[in-house]
């Protein structure tokens, strides 16, 4: 695999988790406002885009690209808390039924799989919607913060 997939794969990580994650809980483990999340999102993606000086069409096309992953990304949520309650369910029967729990187990991975995918497919559109220097600069951005870590 070559660098400069290993970060599109790890930027296509880095956004699943950041959409994913912003839903898990707020501060003192209430629940966070999905639309409030998506603001928080859209600020840091705006300053991001700033920094890369950006023109509106390219503005306009990458924040499609992250509602769409967005609404993608609280779908997933929503199903995942379903899952976790059947899990529950299956969990206090006296006799739980290994079938329905691997069939709910292996849904859930592909539903992730899928988004993942969408993920990718996202970043690779970003790959084209961005030049070569606002590419450069998103690679170098990349690379120090994975080396901060």
């Amino acid at each position: 695999m070559t660098t400069k997939n290993k970060l599109l794969v790890a930027g296509s990580a880095v956004l699943a988790f950041v959409l994913l994650s912003g839903f898990r809980g707020g501060h003192f483990g209430g629940p966070r406002d999905p639309e409030r999340v998506k603001q928080m999102i859209t600020w840091r993606m705006d300053d991001r885009l700033e920094d890369l000086k950006a023109t509106d069409a390219q503005k306009q096309a990458l924040h499609g690209l992250k509602d769409s992953l967005f609404e993608d990304g609280k779908r997933l949520f929503a199903e995942q808390k379903g899952a976790r309650a059947e899990m529950l369910e299956q969990w206090e029967s006296p006799n739980p039924d290994a079938r329905a729990v691997h069939s709910l187990v292996d849904e859930r991975v592909d539903a992730f799989r899928a988004f993942a995918h969408k993920v990718a497919d996202a970043a690779l559109e970003a790959h084209r919607i961005l030049t070569p220097e606002q590419r450069q600069q998103v690679t170098s951005e990349v690379r120090e913060h994975m080396n901060a870590r």
